[in-house]
């Protein structure tokens, strides 16, 4: 099947932020080619928030840098509207630049005029509530502070698809909890589509309007959910635990089918 990455005319109107169409990826080893992604197929809506969720080895991340064009199928194809923006579960900001500088390097490579950029990266600073954290040092920032600032560069792109690969894993339960409801309001003040990667079902079902699982071993949809439960929507509250009791059930079931531990 031929293999086509394609973008969106910016003057079209389209009605998806990704269609992904029986998209599979292989890689090659000593034993051969191992088949990781099998006939995927997936729209995210404009405007939607979608969590891929699965066990460790099934293929969210490469789904997702698939998406990102950081990767090509081996077959079937993807188009995006417009170029999308990647956040990873590391922050990957360059320390010897501000937290400022960092978001106007954004800006720069996505041909914002110098005279702009601190404006702009300081109103984006602003969104992700580090206000006044302009000149801070990555070292001055603590974890979370270094995830808003990494959103915030993310969000520079003025891309209208945000791919995120656990952006809070490594962070404790409470900094998680506050960056979550951030990711909510700044998803409902922008309009993004969002493309969540996770393990945490319980994260899946607190921050997405669909979640999507993947079998192992090839990476296949399983299942999906729609998530009608209000925002502003809690960890804790008896609706997600609910449905993620029954969405770990699913995992779990997925889990010893493919003989995984």
């Amino acid at each position: 099947m031929a293999t086509a990455i394609a973008t969106a005319d910016q003057a079209e109107s389209v009605e998806y932020a990704a269609r992904i169409e029986h998209v599979s990826k292989s890689f090659g080893g000593p034993a051969g080619q191992q088949l990781v992604l099998d006939d995927i197929t997936l729209d995210v809506a404009p405007g939607e928030f979608v969590t891929l969720l699965g066990a460790s080895g099934c293929g969210k991340s490469t789904l997702l840098n698939l998406v990102a064009g950081l990767d090509d199928p081996s077959a079937g194809s993807i188009k995006t509207d417009g170029r999308p923006a990647l956040m990873f579960q590391e922050h990957a900001l360059f320390p010897w630049l501000t937290a400022g500088k960092n978001i106007e390097l954004a800006l720069k490579l996505g041909g914002v005029p110098k005279n702009d950029r601190r404006t702009r990266a300081e109103e984006l600073l602003e969104l992700v509530r580090l206000q006044g954290s302009y000149g801070k040092r990555v070292h001055e920032l603590s974890g979370g502070m270094r995830q808003r600032v990494a959103l915030a560069r993310a969000l520079a792109q003025e891309s209208r698809l945000l791919l995120m690969d656990e952006p809070f894993a490594a962070l404790d339960a409470i900094t998680r909890d506050v960056l979550h409801d951030e990711l909510t309001r700044i998803w409902e003040e922008t309009g993004l589509s969002v493309l969540f990667v996770t393990h945490n079902v319980r994260e899946a079902v607190r921050l997405a309007q669909r979640v999507v699982l993947l079998s192992s071993r090839p990476g296949r949809i399983a299942r999906e959910w729609t998530v009608d439960i209000p925002q502003p929507r809690r960890i804790e509250d008896a609706p997600v635990a609910e449905l993620s009791l029954e969405i770990t059930e699913q995992l779990r079931g997925e889990i010893r089918r493919h003989g995984q531990q």
